[in-house]
Formats: structure tokens, C-alpha cells, sequence
């Protein structure tokens, strides 16, 4: 089933999208985070289709299909690792720590935006960068979780694209820390959440989703891949998310940039020049998940940035 949040008639609802496009509202319903908390998604999305139906999709304005409580974005490409990591940090190769394990970072869940929302700026950015990437939503809490029990865990997918303002990253990233506000402004989610066994026709025999991936700028394509070309599988992911902590319903988990042109910082550092240039005000980006769908997000002029003052250089007095 695919699952969608919009707004109709000055309202927000939530509906199951039929085969013919019409929206098939849930009565009742404006959020999909409570339905997915009480595990009766399923039940819910039968229940409307067998009812009648509601707008056709082309006549609402679709919405991030839920505001998760946690986002967490990993970095599961091999291919973009290298080339992002030489454009961001100036830097060759692949890590060998990256091999451990799926390593990730919180990022912003006040961001999430809806699949054709405007983009602005961030405040002080001039290098602006989209990244390619599918999420996986989780529908049932669990700690320590194989990656047998993880599957159960997942509740289904949707398009992930974390928007990145590259200038302010790479100076974050010198502190040994991670990205701050390289990373706050923005993150599309949409423009469904299609649940997990409407994908299962996608895995391969080493248990990857095999979905084709399209990035385009302006109406050009810049970037394909194919989202099993992840080095872990959703369930490693979930798992290593889950390891001494939970994860709980709602918590949305990026599978991390796809490589080939999955974001322009990659094609950056593999030919050595910022070329495509970095977005600006007035580019569209059109990222497109085969079995999930296609979000469209324009950038538009940001806010100014406002002034804080640098760390002050203490004394280190002491009592």
C-alpha cells in the first residue's frame, strides 16, 4: 500500500492511494505516526479502499508522509563515500573504519519538508547540494535486533533527500565532529510512504532492495544508481541502529547517498571541478525511487544570516 499526508480543502488528511490515483481518505485520521505507533496501518489502508474515494492525487498538495520523531542519516555507498570525501574534506579513499559498521549521524526531524516544498538557502551557504537517498521507516520498537528480527521492524519506505550546504559543512567538519549546519535547513521525505511488502518483489538473493534511482537537475540527469549497490542492508542498518539503545515507531532511518551522481558533491571531487555548479535559487531537483515515487523540490532565496560572534579565546582561570 502507499500511504500519503496532504491537504485538501483547507484540511490535512491522511489516505491510501488506489491503483487509479484517487486518495482514499482514513477517517478520522490526519497523521499517519499514530497509525504506524499502533501497528493498524494495514488494517486502516484496507478499511479506506473498500470505502469510497477522495481527491485524485493530482488535486492535493502532498505532505511529508509523517514527522518522524528521530532521523538518522547513515552513509551505506561505497562509491559516494570516496567521492564525497574528496570534495568535503579534501581526502582519498575510503576510510577503513567506514567497513566496521553503518555508521550515521541525528539530523535535524524539524526539517522534513514535503515532496514539493521549496528548498531555501541556508543563511551564509553559497555551495548548496541535494542527496539522493531512500528511507526506511520504522513501525515497531525493538532493542538489540538481529537483522532477521529487524525486517519485522520496518513498516515501509519512502524518499529521503538531505539537502546539503557544502561550504558550511566542510568548515564543520574540520572540529572532529560531524556536520551541524551543513545539514538543518532541509530534508525531503515523500512523496509516499509505501509500505514494506509492496517492495519485497525489489529484493535480490542477497537480501538488497534492487530499485533504480534518477537524480535530476533542471530536467537534466546528473545521477543512476541502484539502491542495491548499499555495502549493508536496511536490516544491518536497523539492527546496528538498535544496538544497546531502541528504535521506535516513526524513527526514520536514510540509507545515505547513492553514488554515480547520487549528489553533486561526488561528481565534484571525482572530476575535480564544481561541475554541475552548486544549486542556487530557481533550480528544481527531481529525485525519482522506482517502486516508491518522485519528489520535486525548487530552491528559493534564503534568509539573511545573522551575526554570533567567534569563540573568545579564554584565559583558563581556575577557581
Amino acid at each position: 500500500m502507499r500511504f500519503a499526508r496532504y491537504t485538501h480543502n483547507d484540511g490535512t488528511h491522511v489516505g491510501v492511494l488506489a491503483d487509479d490515483g484517487h486518495l482514499h481518505p482514513l477517517t478520522g485520521h490526519d497523521d499517519l505516526l499514530a497509525l504506524v505507533r499502533d501497528e493498524a496501518l494495514h488494517t486502516a489502508g484496507a478499511a479506506a479502499l473498500a470505502g469510497p474515494a477522495g481527491p485524485h492525487e493530482s488535486e492535493v498538495r502532498l505532505l511529508a508522509p509523517l514527522q518522524p520523531p528521530t532521523v538518522r542519516d547513515f552513509m551505506t555507498f561505497e562509491e559516494h563515500v570516496e567521492g564525497a570525501l574528496r570534495s568535503v574534506k579534501g581526502t582519498a579513499g575510503v576510510p577503513d573504519a567506514w567497513y566496521d559498521a553503518p555508521t550515521f549521524y541525528f539530523t535535524n526531524p524539524y526539517a522534513v519538508i514535503g515532496p514539493d516544498d521549496d528548498v531555501p538557502v541556508p543563511p551564509g551557504s553559497t555551495v548548496l547540494d541535494f542527496e539522493l537517498e531512500v528511507a526506511a521507516v520504522i513501525g515497531r520498537e525493538g532493542r538489540d535486533l538481529t537483522p532477521e528480527q529487524a525486517r519485522e521492524h520496518i513498516v515501509g519506505y519512502t524518499v529521503f533527500n538531505d539537502w546539503s550546504a557544502r561550504d558550511l559543512q566542510s568548515r564543520e567538519m574540520q572540529v572532529n565532529l560531524g556536520p551541524c549546519k551543513g545539514k538543518d535547513t532541509a530534508t525531503t521525505l515523500g512523496p509516499y510512504l509505501v509500505t514494506a511488502d509492496e517492495l519485497e518483489r525489489f529484493r535480490d538473493a542477497d537480501g538488497f532492495l534492487r530499485m533504480a534511482l534518477t537524480a535530476e537537475v533542471n530536467g537534466e540527469v546528473v545521477g543512476k544508481d541502484l539502491l542495491s549497490n548499499m555495502s549493508w542492508t536496511f536490516e544491518e542498518m536497523v539492527a546496528y541502529a538498535s544496538r544497546g539503545t531502541a528504535v521506535r515507531p516513526g524513527d526514520v532511518l536514510g540509507s545515505g547517498t547513492c553514488g554515480n551522481g547520487g549528489c553533486l558533491a561526488e561528481l565534484w571531487g571525482v572530476r575535480g571541478t564544481r561541475e554541475p555548479a552548486p544549486l542556487k535559487p530557481g533550480d528544481t531537483v527531481t529525485l525519482t525511487v522506482e517502486g516508491i515515487g518522485t519528489v520535486s523540490n525548487t530552491v528559493v532565496p534564503g534568509v539573511a544570516q545573522l551575526p554570533i560572534p567567534t569563540g573568545r579565546r579564554r584565559p583558563r582561570d581556575r577557581p
